[in-house]
């Protein structure tokens, strides 16, 4: 296998992204919604978008 099953293995442990991570995920995001319409695509959750702007 090429990747490891979780990605943040490979980030060290002291590295920033885990603590932006852990604040987004204690967030209230309950008034994001996922788009129902649409391509029918599977879509991501808005925590890890919101993660991934930040």
């Amino acid at each position: 296998m090429l990747l490891p099953p979780d990605l943040r293995e490979w980030v060290p442990e002291d590295d920033l992204v885990h603590s932006v991570i852990e604040a987004v995920d204690r967030l209230p995001l309950k008034s994001f919604r996922v788009n129902h319409r649409g391509t029918r695509a599977k879509q991501f959750p808005p925590h890890m978008m919101l993660a991934l702007l930040i």
